[in-house]
């Protein structure tokens, strides 16, 4: 079958994992053509580490051969770049989040439909070997019937500043509000399907001295934007589950990132979603009439790899250079051969945000939120752990 070509748009940090599972990844139905950025030097470098071409946007676009774009700017440029893409007449997949409001999001996704494109948005971990197992362990059964879940991150980005949009952090969209809630909203609705509605709190930070040296305004005190810092949201599922999601970046470090899942026969514990699985991030059940916490094998492959492994780049700083992030992109590829729905779809993107939004909404206005997107439950993969075995895993629906 004739490979997919893929180009990426935004050579930062977050770019090495991806061209890492788009070049080292095995994959038939893929081709990372090249990559661009605003700054020459960071595509040059990219382009040399991957053996890919470096190209600017304006030859990424035009490519007539090119068809699928993968845009991993920052999340104030998602909008515009994906816009682009999509004007261009090529298949869009943005990393997270689509966008920085529901509003502009479903422009985006309106824009998509109207020349019969697809677009989606990371994060894809949902996709990886730790989900994929608690997704079997609760469709075959193991917990009886979900009735609630837990889901939340603590962080303080005291210790994260240097990762941040100066000119733009605290402004809508730039908190981890957004910048953290998708990978929990990915997994649960991987787990459970879309939410009905929801009632939350949110609210900006006030009064934080600026502690890190690299910041423009070290040592002065943090003005709040208009982004919340600390937020928490009661989701009701169509299923009938409850969750709480709760996203904190006003704490201390180490980062807690933490699901949980009852049900009426058991219960499962499962790892960070920023990971893909292993290495610390694994899957434990507890079931009736057993006390005991088992640690559960992984019944799908792409789980993390070695991470004391280094990256290709030289570089032992990548950001989470031992994933499998762009896996979607893979099955956004096979489900464009295949004519088939992928997982990482258009409505599970809009979805995320527009839950992000809803859990404001529901705090400045004193309501609970009627959602009014409801994606299909993304397909799980088959099981397969390596090889073509684990591709084929993608390729299953």
């Amino acid at each position: 079958m004739k490979p997919v070509k893929v180009a990426l748009v935004g050579s930062g940090n977050i770019s090495y994992t991806y061209l890492n599972t788009l070049t080292n990844g095995g994959f038939t139905i893929t081709e990372m053509v090249g990559c661009s950025d605003l700054i020459p030097e960071k595509s040059k470098a990219r382009a040399e580490t991957f053996g890919i071409r470096q190209m600017t946007t304006e030859d990424i676009l035009q490519d007539p051969e090119i068809e699928i774009v993968l845009n991993t700017t920052g999340p104030r440029e998602h909008h515009s770049v994906t816009r682009s893409i999509l004007e261009a007449g090529k298949h869009a997949y943005s990393e997270k989040a689509l966008d920085t409001s529901f509003d502009s999001a479903k422009e985006l996704y309106e824009l998509a439909a109207k020349k019969g494109l697809r677009i989606g948005a990371a994060p894809d971990c949902y996709m990886g070997s730790a989900y994929q197992t608690a997704r079997k362990l609760i469709d075959d059964g193991w917990i009886g019937t979900p009735l609630f879940a837990h889901a939340f991150c603590y962080r303080g980005y005291n210790a994260h500043e240097r990762n941040q949009d100066f000119p733009n952090f605290g402004a809508s969209g730039t908190t981890i509000h957004y910048d953290m809630s998708g990978y929990y909203i990915n997994v649960l609705v991987s787990l459970f399907g879309a939410v009905n509605r929801v009632s939350g709190f949110s609210r900006p930070f006030e009064g934080r001295t600026l502690t890190n040296p690299l910041h423009p305004n070290y040592k002065q005190t943090a003005t709040a934007g208009t982004g919340s810092t600390l937020s928490m949201g009661c989701l009701e599922f169509d299923c009938g589950l409850y969750a709480s999601l709760t996203m904190c970046a006003d704490g201390m470090g180490p980062e807690v990132p933490r699901v949980e899942v009852y049900g009426t026969e058991g219960h499962l514990t499962l790892p960070d979603p920023n990971c893909f699985g292993g290495w610390g991030n694994d899957v434990y059940l507890t079931r009736i009439g057993n006390n005991e916490r088992m640690k559960m094998p992984f019944s799908h492959g792409f789980g993390d790899t070695d991470p004391k492994i280094p990256p290709v780049s030289g570089n032992p700083w990548e950001a989470c250079f031992n994933s499998w992030r762009g896996i979607a992109v893979v099955d956004m590829a096979w489900a464009i051969r295949r004519n088939r729905p992928h997982r990482s779809s258009a409505e599970l993107a809009l979805h995320a945000v527009e839950i992000a939004n809803a859990i404001d909404i529901s705090n400045a206005e004193n309501i609970t939120y009627i959602m009014t997107t409801k994606p299909e439950r993304p397909a799980p993969l088959a099981a397969g752990l390596m090889g073509r075995s684990a591709e084929a895993s993608i390729d299953n629906i």
